[in-house]
């Protein structure tokens, strides 16, 4: 086992080596406008999954995929190259969900802030249902009952 500080500088590498190839190297017509966002390596360095992101429509993620799957022995090759590790890590291509989350939380929020406008506007003209002030009042004793 490698110490989680090496697997991550690892990483690191890994996705600015992927992202330089995917650049300068990989001419797939089927590539569209990708982003490498991020590596993870396993701990025992076999396995790295590359996090990427596709800017267009589905056609356009689905293509950036097939092209990706179809590069990875190269990619995988040059990897290999500049990190100089004994046994190269396999490569998995996993597109980044993190872009659709964000913009559908912050759709949420939006909901949520509109929301809260809304409830202030109301509130800010309502009137109590009952009396003015609900909360029991102690009564006040007679002087003549107590004398």
């Amino acid at each position: 086992m490698v110490d989680a500080a090496r697997a991550q500088r690892l990483a690191d590498r890994i996705q600015r080596i992927v992202a330089g190839m995917l650049e300068r190297r990989i001419k797939d017509p089927r590539l569209g406008f990708v982003t490498v966002t991020d590596a993870r390596l396993t701990n025992d360095l076999r396995d790295a999954t590359v996090y990427y992101t596709v800017f267009g429509s589905d056609e356009d993620r689905a293509g950036t995929a097939a092209a990706l799957e179809s590069a990875k022995g190269v990619i995988r090759t040059e990897v290999g190259r500049q990190t100089g590790l004994r046994h190269t890590p396999s490569l998995t291509f996993e597109r980044d969900e993190v872009p659709q989350n964000a913009a559908h939380i912050e759709e949420l929020l939006s909901k949520a802030r509109d929301m809260d406008a809304e409830v202030a506007r109301t509130a800010a003209t309502a009137q109590p249902a009952g009396d003015p002030d609900p909360y029991r009042q102690p009564r006040e004793h007679d002087e003549e009952e107590d004398g």
